[in-house]
């Protein structure tokens, strides 16, 4: 293999960005790296955004986004890893400023990619991806405050997103009754068969409240949006609550009192997936392994796609028109 195609973003002299399918040469294997050919990845908004040009996400261009990807190996530098081996790559500086998912090879350090987990194929892997291990990243911080299901209803927000539609459909495995917040009123059926018992429009806590606690509803929280959503979450937290935050789509703002942290022992979580340890991805992926009959059920929440239409669905994912996981077919 001398040549491989990708989904390419280049900076114009004039600072606009252009996308184009390109073909791009097979780099040489260096050591401590290994070569991979990429079956598929998805679409996160991490990746609409490299894909516009959002320097806070990739610097340097031209560039190929895409921080999930799963295929096969073709060489590599280490014997941890065998020619042919299917493995997956998800996150660290994958797709940021290191060539990502959207091309048919990458290149990247030994120690970013997971041999794949028994029982997936690379396309339940590229499901699953970042967003999988973002929502286990949250749930497993909620488990870590002693959350129970006993303990009453978790609630998602952002819930037909790629790691609030898997936060909803892991935690119903795993026995929660869970509550998902959703703009979308065409996915709320849609929401009960993932396993949510009840939905809620977005304006459920849309609305700024200048009380500094409001009434006790939740036991735990996943939340993807920030903002004034947020902060309504956390003032409706159960006493000892818990909530384990990921995204910032409303706003990175928080705006209130200190009161539900003191009064009610209200806990807030930070996940951050890109960086943590590849050892605790191991451990989120073994989280997934457990409960692999939620793949079953989440594939009505999968598209898949080939390299020509990312133009389009980028477009789509960053107008809030997509639910669930964007497959990107590479092979």
């Amino acid at each position: 293999m001398e040549n491989y195609k990708a989904f390419e973003i280049t900076e114009n002299e004039d600072g606009s960005f252009s996308q184009a399918i390109v073909t791009k040469d097979v780099p040489s294997l260096e050591e401590g790296h290994v070569l991979i050919q990429v079956e598929f990845s998805a679409i996160n908004y991490k990746d609409a955004l490299s894909s516009t040009g959002n320097k806070g996400v990739t610097r340097q261009y031209p560039h190929v986004p895409g921080i999930d990807a799963a295929g096969t190996v073709l060489e590599s530098s280490d014997d941890k890893f065998s020619v042919g081996q299917k493995v997956i790559v998800t996150g660290h500086d994958l797709g940021m400023n290191t060539d990502g998912g959207f091309g048919q090879v990458i290149h990247v350090p030994t120690d970013w990619v997971h041999a794949l987990p028994e029982g997936l194929s690379t396309q339940d892997a590229a499901v699953l991806g970042t967003a999988g291990i973002t929502a286990s990243l949250c749930i497993d911080k909620l488990l870590m405050t002693g959350l129970k299901p006993e303990d009453g209803p978790v609630v998602v927000t952002g819930s037909t997103g790629g790691v609030g539609s898997v936060a909803v459909a892991l935690l119903s495995a795993m026995g929660f009754e869970v509550h998902a917040v959703s703009g979308k009123a065409d996915q709320h059926e849609a929401l009960k068969a993932l396993g949510a018992s009840e939905i809620f429009g977005r304006e459920e806590l849309g609305e700024s409240s200048k009380r500094p606690m409001l009434k006790a509803r939740w036991a735990g929280a996943v939340d993807t949006v920030g903002g004034v959503p947020l902060e309504n979450l956390l003032k409706s937290l159960k006493p000892q609550g818990a909530a384990a935050i990921c995204g910032l789509v409303a706003s990175p703002e928080l705006n209130m009192t200190v009161f539900p942290f003191i009064l009610r022992g209200v806990n807030l979580l930070g996940v951050d997936s890109a960086e943590v340890p590849s050892s605790k991805k191991a451990e989120m992926w073994s989280l997934m392994q457990k409960h692999l009959a939620v793949l079953a059920k989440y594939q009505d929440w999968v598209t898949e796609i080939e390299m020509d239409q990312l133009t389009e669905y980028v477009e789509k994912i960053l107008k809030g028109l997509v639910a669930g996981r964007t497959l990107v077919k590479l092979v």
